[in-house]
């Protein structure tokens, strides 16, 4: 049987994470929430990090360095390296590019992230 994908969302946002959670039990997969990025992670390893852009305040090259610095313990302590994706508006455009720039993984709209869920997580778990 397949191991079960665990995702590490980080984002205060109830909506957002209450809509998250239930398009990851369709692949499967387990969600676990950060509300802040100053809030230690209880699970691990993550398959990928998801970081809302909108609810996450602060520079996102910041945020997207000190995700970078738990992907990497991630990686020294189990092997596993999660794939960060920073997600927000269509509109705010800088932020996006600001997070792709520091780091992240892939950059996606809010709408793209929700719209494409399970195709998105395929792709950005793809060998």
């Amino acid at each position: 049987m397949e191991e079960e994908l665990k995702i590490l969302l980080v984002s205060p946002d109830l909506l957002s994470t209450s809509r998250i959670a239930g398009l990851a039990r369709s692949l499967p997969a387990r969600v676990e929430t950060l509300r802040s990025i100053d809030d230690e992670p209880r699970g691990g390893p993550y398959g990928l990090v998801l970081l809302d852009l909108q609810t996450i305040a602060g520079d996102p090259a910041v945020v997207v360095v000190r995700l970078r610095a738990l992907i990497d313990a991630q990686r020294a302590a189990s092997g596993h390296a999660a794939q960060l994706i920073a997600f927000g508006p269509h509109v705010a455009k800088e932020r996006l590019a600001e997070a792709q720039a520091a780091g992240a993984d892939a950059v996606v709209s809010r709408g793209e992230l929700l719209g494409g869920f399970p195709t998105l997580v395929k792709r950005w778990l793809a060998p």
